[in-house]
């Protein structure tokens, strides 16, 4: 054990190749390139651990609905009630069983990297819809009602029927399944925090490919918030097609 290099001992305390009786072994050796290892790597699986604990506790919900027989539980949630332009996309996830993702947690608590790869992560391993509520649709119901239709529309996109839902804040009328409304559920709910990052990316994503022909208005930046560079913009030029125009500032250009 000794005889290994730092780099050596580094990769495989990254990779964790190390038994325990390997890193008690391992924490007799007096280099303090080795020790300085060490202590990163307690570190690290300290974090591993709340991040687990915090995992266990959101799943409090969905325990609770399997508890009372429910087995399909969908976690939604959505992104874009307010900004002035672009759609209110939302999103529902069921889970599969054994998942499990370190650090899931609410999309906007997350680096964008993180959010990029927990996307593909459940992507790839669970039923997800989403349902995407444009800006027209947004000005003829108000953005209360076109979030509620982009969930349902989410739900829609789901490959099974769920048994009961989870969502963010909100109730959906005349659906066939039971439901709870959670309050800052994308933190408190593993399905909901998996369905904010969906939601979130797929809007966000939207969002690039309309600023390639609105550039002006920072919209893969700002998201279609009204940021400084933004309502400079709106100001100079005007709305876009995307624009909510019924949505102040926007309402007021366009009838000024």
């Amino acid at each position: 054990m000794k005889e290994s290099t730092i780099k050596d001992i580094k990769y495989k305390l990254d990779t964790d190749q190390f038994s325990n009786a390997e890193l008690e072994l391992l924490r007799e050796d007096k280099r303090k390139g080795v020790h300085k290892l060490l202590k990163q790597y307690d570190v690290m699986q300290q974090r591993k651990k709340e991040l687990k604990k915090q995992y266990e506790r959101m799943l409090s919900f969905e325990k609770k609905a399997k508890s009372s027989g429910k087995i399909l539980i969908a976690g939604i949630d959505e992104a874009g009630r307010g900004p002035l332009a672009g759609p209110v996309v939302a999103a529902a996830v069921i889970l599969p069983p054994t998942f499990y993702l370190e650090g899931l947690y609410d999309s906007k608590q997350l680096s964008l990297q993180k959010r990029e790869q927990f996307f593909e992560a459940i992507k790839q391993q669970a039923d997800y819809g989403v349902g995407i509520v444009t800006n027209d649709e947004i000005d003829k119901w108000n953005i209360y009602q076109a979030t509620k239709l982009a969930m349902r529309r989410a739900v829609n996109q789901l490959s099974e029927a769920p048994d009961h839902l989870l969502i963010d804040a909100m109730r959906l009328e005349n659906v066939p399944f039971t439901q709870e409304s959670i309050v800052k559920g994308d933190q408190r709910s593993v399905s909901i925090a998996a369905a904010s990052i969906m939601a979130k990316v797929t809007r966000d994503r939207m969002m690039k490919e309309i600023s390639q022909h609105y550039p002006t208005y920072g919209f893969a930046s700002n998201q279609g918030y009204g940021t400084p560079m933004h309502l400079q913009a709106l100001n100079t030029y005007g709305p876009t097609p995307y624009h909510r125009k019924s949505f102040a500032p926007v309402k007021d250009i366009i009838f000024s």
